[in-house]
């Protein structure tokens, strides 16, 4: 620590801006310079412990920390300018909010007397944000840089993580002051609860016990918990059957036989058919979103419900709990465990289990290859999963291959899938694949993205490559929207109306990726997809990109139409399960 840096020195906010990323173990920070926020980058220049990655656009700055804190477990760290720079984080922000993934976003202001006055790059940025992040700093004044930077990391990566925006004004940024580290955070109001209410674990005991068709409905919260093993635990304990959601995967292993897959929308029959008949669900860090639940009304009509979350605000809010819980999922599941093998673990779900076991073994996921013998997009994504296995990180843009990978990927293990589940931002997967290689530098990242994500931040290759960032990216070429003529295709007959994007050569993917200083493959025959597979995994000094051209009708089954009751999941068009044969 140089002597001028020493704790009450004076700073600049700037100086004290970095010296507090410094404090707080900020090592990587995504981010463009601009007008408002230039005076913070003369001292980045010096840091020798914050390596900042200059991103080719504050949306993908935003995105990168979000796949950066997925795989580390730190907060993600954005920059950006005042004004257009701020509002470009605006998507990814609100993206982490939705997922509950832990990012800092520091913006410029103009100077606090222009403040309202329409200067030039000026933007209310905590106005706008203020309901997309777990809170938000307007800093004007040098000496309370350290404080607020100290308070946002703790909010940003304590309770239910999310994002916490900093916005510093210009002269704050240039005035000097004494550097005060805070000794406390003091955040009143902020106190989140983590151990569980042992009156309310026994009342959940208790259900449990005395339940004939439980389900463990599993949520992303129980990944932000660190609670895999503790679910395996109480998985092996009970031989309770399991749910994981989009958010959830890999937090217990797919392999398991009591894993009934991924619920909702496009889930696995067997996981929505469990939900639906169960008599107890036992949520852990799940919201029972409407994608899970489809139609409200309907969903599990016959079961209790136990909701354990760590944000009390989500308990009741569209399914009334009969049990409540609030904590942490870690705790709550060990205290669950103790308290259930205290009591011998009574559980009599053998017919259930072995019910629910037969409807996975009946009706598995799956797809048809292609008459004409083009590329299957489903095959596509097995294959990479198999090549690759279970240690790689995975990152999914928002669609049919979003979709595909949730169910045909290799996840056995927490915290190697990150997609863009609440918002469903197109445009997600190479830049939080580059954060997630940035995060975990020796890991094999791959990102699964379609041809219309791609096409919106795939700029983001040009910072993988000059910054030594080497991803691979998997761009599914159907040439169309295809989540959306998907549901042209079964709800508007069949009237594309501007999802064809016209041609698989414009862009040339494959020269694209050369331009941008990538290496470009492409596999057009099912011969081809091993070839190229093996090579991308085997140029580890560049990222690669490797374009799948498959065939464009190709849709995601099973489905549950949007607003309609998980009963009527189908299987394949205008095929469902015989429900009427498959009771207990």
């Amino acid at each position: 620590m140089a002597e001028n840096e020493a704790e009450g020195a004076q700073l600049t906010g700037a100086q004290s801006l970095v010296r507090s990323l410094e404090r707080v173990g900020a090592e990587t920070v995504f981010g463009i310079p601009g007008g408002a926020i230039l005076p913070a980058y003369d001292p980045l220049y010096d840091s020798k412990f914050v390596r900042h990655i200059l991103v080719r656009h504050e949306q993908g700055a935003g995105h990168a920390a979000e796949g950066y804190a997925m795989v580390t477990g730190k907060a993600g760290v954005c920059m950006a300018t005042s004004g257009p720079g701020a509002t470009n984080l605006v998507t990814p922000i609100a993206d982490a909010h939705m997922d509950s993934v832990p990012m800092v976003a520091i913006t410029g202001q103009v100077a606090g007397p222009a403040i309202g006055t329409d200067a030039f790059q000026e933007a209310d940025i905590t106005g706008i944000t203020m309901p997309i992040t777990k809170h938000n700093f307007l800093v004007r004044k040098p000496a309370d840089i350290p404080g607020a930077i100290a308070s946002a990391f703790h909010l940003a990566t304590t309770g239910r993580p999310g994002p916490v925006l900093v916005d510093i004004t210009k002269d704050a940024l240039q005035s000097k002051s004494g550097f005060t580290w805070p000794t406390e955070i003091n955040l009143p109001g902020y106190r989140p609860v983590t151990k569980p209410h042992g009156k309310q674990v026994k009342e959940a005991v208790k259900l449990i016990t005395e339940a004939r068709r439980p389900v463990l409905y599993v949520g992303g919260g129980a990944y932000k918990a660190g609670a895999s093993k503790e679910l395996a635990a109480l998985v092996e304990l009970t031989g309770i059957p399991v749910v994981t959601t989009l958010m959830a995967r890999g937090v217990f292993p797919d392999s398991h036989r009591l894993n009934m897959g991924m619920p909702g929308m496009h889930g696995t029959v067997a996981a929505v058919g469990a939900l639906q008949r169960s008599d107890l669900l036992i949520s852990l860090g799940a919201r029972f979103d409407d994608r899970v639940t489809g139609e409200l009304s309907s969903f599990a009509p016959g079961a209790k419900i136990i909701h354990a979350d760590i944000d009390p605000a989500e308990i009741s809010k569209n399914r009334v709990a009969d049990v409540p819980i609030v904590g942490d999922c870690k705790e709550v599941i060990a205290e669950l465990t103790a308290l259930l093998a205290a009591n011998g673990n009574p559980l009599r779900i053998d017919d259930w289990v072995s019910w629910l076991v037969g409807v996975k073994d009946r009706y598995p996921t799956g797809y048809d290859e292609p008459e004409d013998g083009s590329l299957s997009p489903q095959a596509v994504i097995k294959r990479i999963g198999q090549i690759a296995g279970p240690d790689a990180y995975y990152v999914a843009g928002v669609g049919q291959h979003q979709m595909w990978a949730a169910h045909y990927l290799p996840f056995e293990k927490p915290g190697h899938w990150l997609n863009s589940g609440g918002l469903g931002t197109m445009g997600y997967c190479v830049p939080a694949a580059m954060g997630a290689k940035a995060g975990r530098p020796d890991a094999v990242v791959w990102g699964i993205d379609g041809d219309g994500c791609f096409q919106m931040t795939n700029q983001e290759l040009v910072t993988c490559a000059v910054e030594g960032i080497p991803v691979k990216i998997a761009v599914i070429n159907n040439q169309s929207l295809g989540m959306v003529r998907q549901w042209q295709t079964l709800f508007y007959n069949s009237r594309y109306s501007n999802t064809d994007l016209k041609t698989n050569r414009v862009p040339d993917f494959q020269k694209l990726a050369e331009a941008m200083g990538c290496v470009g493959l492409r596999a057009e025959q099912p011969g081809d997809v091993d070839a190229v597979i093996d090579k991308a995994m085997s140029i580890n000094d560049a990222p690669v990109v490797v374009e799948f051209v498959v065939h464009k009708d190709a849709m995601v089954w099973p489905m549950v139409a949007a607003g309609t009751s998980n009963d009527e999941i189908k299987v394949a068009r205008d095929m469902a399960p015989n429900w009427e044969g498959e009771e207990l």
